[in-house]
């Protein structure tokens, strides 16, 4: 199988490296990074350490038999289009936030699945990704249920080391992460502080809040999540990551827009009842990006 890693920053990186120990990869990305693979390969470090050898270009490949994306949701129009002529049979998204799916859909003629990732990756320079952490994947049919496609790309994915499972329940899955998120990247990257800061006082309330209000939405769409279960594991994953640094608070510091609306933004515009506080935190980021000039 030859997989299109669209998307080679820290996560697709680390998973297209992964993958290209078992089967042929080429990774989608931007200059430096891209030349430095061509030139001497992929170097993961952390918790797997070896060099590999994937094709490396900055425009999709001519042709592929899986794509997956890993762009910023905000570039995932793009990446829908860029990947639209390639004779696919089938699409991975494994992105922050809800929606990236349908978007996918409607470019790419190939089925979408959709994924969950927690590893941790940081692209600690060109040619280098460190893995900072051993997580989970999880992957399936983007409306629930199961697939060839998923059970074959999730071999794949269990072969080259990546722990995964393949899920029938994928709309509980995102719905849960999009909760996590939703509690953790905004205000950690308002309040510019690390994850550990939202475990107790007022971060806690604020972000237990935002996660609370996410598992209302998801009930609101026949997604069966509830309240405690959506701040119980937000605060779990602040507790397990309590040193790192959000996505979002990383934008924020590198200056670079955020997916404020992928997040917070996709709990507001899917609610029918009232979320203050995702509205309160989305409407803060979107001012700061307006201020920076990113909207």
């Amino acid at each position: 199988m030859h997989v299109c890693v669209f998307g080679a920053g820290s996560l697709g990186s680390l998973v297209g490296g992964l993958l290209a120990t078992e089967t042929e990869v080429t990774l989608v990305g931007r200059e430096p990074h891209i030349n430095v693979i061509q030139e001497s390969g992929l170097r993961i470090t952390g918790e797997h350490d070896r060099t590999v050898h994937p094709h490396a270009t900055t425009t999709p490949p001519a042709d592929a038999d899986f794509a997956i994306v890993t762009v910023k949701s905000f570039d995932t129009e793009a990446a829908g289009t860029a990947l639209s002529s390639l004779s696919l049979e089938g699409v991975l998204s494994l992105q922050n936030g809800l929606g990236n799916e349908s978007v996918l859909g409607s470019l790419c003629s190939a089925p979408v699945l959709a994924g969950t990732c927690t590893y941790g990756a940081r692209l600690v320079e060109p040619g280098v990704v460190e893995c900072t952490g051993i997580g989970d994947i999880a992957l399936g049919p983007a409306p629930g249920g199961s697939s060839s496609l998923a059970d074959r790309l999730g071999d794949l994915f269990s072969q080259s080391g990546l722990k995964t499972t393949v899920a029938s329940d994928m709309p509980r899955r995102l719905w849960m992460k999009l909760a996590v998120n939703a509690g953790i990247n905004a205000p950690t990257a308002l309040a510019r502080v690390e994850n550990g800061q939202l475990t107790a006082g007022d971060g806690r309330a604020v972000a237990t809040t935002a996660a609370r209000e996410t598992a209302q939405v998801a009930r609101e769409h026949d997604v069966s999540l509830t309240d405690e279960e959506a701040s119980n594991r937000m605060v779990a994953v602040a507790e397990t990551t309590a040193a790192n640094t959000s996505s979002m608070y990383q934008d924020i510091l590198a200056g670079n827009r955020t997916e404020i609306d992928a997040i917070n933004g996709y709990v507001v515009e899917a609610a029918n009842e009232p979320v203050p506080v995702n509205k309160t935190i989305t409407q803060l980021v979107r001012t700061w990006e307006r201020g920076q000039g990113l909207r």
